[in-house]
Parts: C-alpha cells; structure tokens; sequence
C-alpha cells in the first residue's frame, strides 16, 4: 500500500517507517526539511501540518495514514501549541483525508487518554476518558480531544480507524530525549525523592511492530493498550541495578513530594534558574498508569520484550547522547562500552 506517516521522523516513526518499508510498502513522510536520516526508499514532502495544500499534496494516492505527530511537553505554557497540533491539524488531517478517499487511518495516542488514576489500578479500553484527573496537564488533555474528534468524525464518516494507545515509549532512538526524559532526570540524580505512583512504559520497538499490524489488524474505532507496569520503585531500582546510580533517597508521602518540588520551583525562581524537577512532573510520579495490554496483545499482536532488555537499551542510548563525564555516577563499564575502551 501506499502510506503517508506523520511523525515519521519522531522517536515511534523513526522505528515504524522501516517496518514499513520492508513490508513491501511505500512510505511517504512530511516534514518542514528533508530528514537527514530518511529511511533508504522513503519518499518526503516539504511542509507542515498546518499548510493544508502540503497535506493535500502528501496524500495525493496514498490509501492509507499513520498519524504519530505530536508534541510531548507538561509545561502549561505549551498548551496552546499543543491543542493546535493534537486537535486543530487533526480534524484537518481528517477532512483531507476523507477528501483523498483514504482506506485507513491509524492514530498514534496515548495510555494517558485512557490509564491514569489517583489510586493504585489497572486500566482497560472500557475506561472512559479521565479528563478529571489529568485536567491540569495539557498534554494528556489535548490528546483526549484529539482521540475523542477521531473516533466521531471517522465514525460518522466511514473511516476505517485504529487508535493504538503505548504507554511511555523506551527503549533506543529517542534522539530529543523528550520520551525518556524520566531516565535522564534519573542519570542526572534529579529526583530526590521516591515517586509513590506506577509507570507503564511500551519499547517503542514493540510498538512500531504492533502498528505494521494495525494496517489490517485491530478493532475498528477502537483503542488498543500498551505497556508494561511497574511501581515507580521498582522502576528506578532497576536503573539503579542496571547502571550503579543510586536510587532516589528520600521516603516521603505523596503530599511531602509535592511541597518539596513546590519549595524547589520557589528556590530556583530566586535563582533565575530553571528548577532540576518541575511541579508537574513530581505530581505524574504520584499518579498510576498501568494498563492491561491483553487485547492489543489479541488484536495487534503486540508483544512487549524483556523490560530489562528494554531499560539497558535505553540507557545505552542515552549514554550515546550526553557524555559520559557528565553523568559520574553511572557503572564505570557503562561508560567505558560507550567510550570504545
């Protein structure tokens, strides 16, 4: 088939346009600028999402859509920016893509829209949205609308949708570490004290491959759950394990851990700096994401690897990406492999 994937040169597209590719299909990504490591075989269109003649012209004879673009910040003052790109140029996306007569469409959500509660629980597609628990967070917010506008509109119009919903994408490749950001923060020894939630994270590997079967696999306007869950300790004692950084040290309530990231946020302000750990990623860390990933293991075939095969190989990737000096608390052999000693 022919395909147009948006976000193709993002940390999931980066995985999935491959896949693709040696499947047999033809891709098309678009973007501002020409990639610089555009898949062998992919062809581009120079544009935006927000220009709808480079739309038009990307989905000139494709059949099919995979929309993975987006923006991941939990900065509030992002909000804006992206409500316009996960709700204002989908439903463009959307009517261009009815205009051009399109087979299939694959949106790329989140866990978030689906998986996010104040108290320890496991979360399913029958969910509804938790537009109450993540009304402070823009990011989930604006992805719960632009699932929400997806479902309607390809119902009410006929097309053939699939929403995928991964849990935190790991694993290697994340090149603007906006993704694995958790992981750096770590590595950074950022995070002093334990988060008290659950973290569900996908390997963006085992994501892309779920998303080749949802061209012709999955529930139509239907959701499919990603994810592997763990506590937040657990969580950081395997990186602890896996890379000899301590784990965080302080043992505090929940309420404890937002005050001191509040004190925090106050103390960089008189600094003129930017705090090491935000107000609100503190309060995420509070929170339980975990998903039951059975259908999407029934319907796409999704299947999660080893979470430690995972957690190194994200690790690795990282290491690649700021030098190792600046991380002196990580295995000296971590540093060395990535040294070429």
């Amino acid at each position: 088939m022919k395909l147009l994937v948006t976000g193709g040169t993002g940390f999931l597209g980066a995985h999935l346009v491959p896949r693709l590719l040696e499947a047999g299909h033809q891709v098309r990504l678009i973007s501002r600028s020409r990639p610089a490591a555009l898949a062998e075989g992919a062809e581009h269109v120079a544009g935006d999402l927000q220009d709808r003649e480079s739309v038009r012209r990307a989905l000139s004879g494709v059949e099919a859509v995979y929309h993975l673009a987006g923006l991941v910040s939990f900065d509030p003052r992002d909000g804006r920016k992206m409500y316009q790109l996960h709700v204002d140029c989908t439903r463009e996306l959307l009517r261009d893509a009815k205009a051009a007569g399109i087979r299939r469409f694959v949106l790329a959500s989140t866990s978030g829209t689906i998986a996010v509660a104040k108290e320890e629980r496991t979360a399913t597609e029958r969910d509804d949205y938790p537009i109450a628990v993540v009304g402070r967070w823009p990011y989930y917010l604006s992805k719960i609308y632009e699932e929400k506008l997806a479902l309607e509109y390809c119902r009410e119009h006929g097309i053939p949708l699939v929403v995928v919903n991964p849990s935190l994408l790991m694993g290697p490749g994340d090149d603007r570490l906006s993704s694995t950001w958790t992981v750096v923060k770590f590595l950074n020894r950022d995070i002093p004290g334990m988060p008290n939630g659950g973290i569900s994270f996908a390997d963006a590997r085992d994501v892309a491959d779920a998303l080749v079967n949802a061209l012709t696999m999955g529930e139509l306007g239907g959701r499919h759950l990603m994810g592997v869950n763990m506590t937040m300790k657990e969580f950081f004692q395997r990186l602890s394990r896996l890379t000899g950084v301590a784990e965080p040290a302080l043992r505090l309530p929940k309420q404890g851990n937002l005050w001191g990231a509040r004190l925090l946020e106050k103390i960089a302000e008189v600094r003129g700096v930017e705090p090491a750990l935000d107000y609100h990623s503190v309060d995420i860390g509070e929170h339980w994401f975990w998903v039951d990933a059975s259908k999407a293991e029934r319907e796409l075939k999704f299947r999660a690897r080893d979470p430690h095969q995972t957690l190194h190989d994200t690790v690795q990737f990282i290491l690649g990406k700021i030098p190792p000096q600046a991380l002196p608390g990580v295995k000296g052999e971590l540093r060395e492999r990535r040294e070429g000693t």
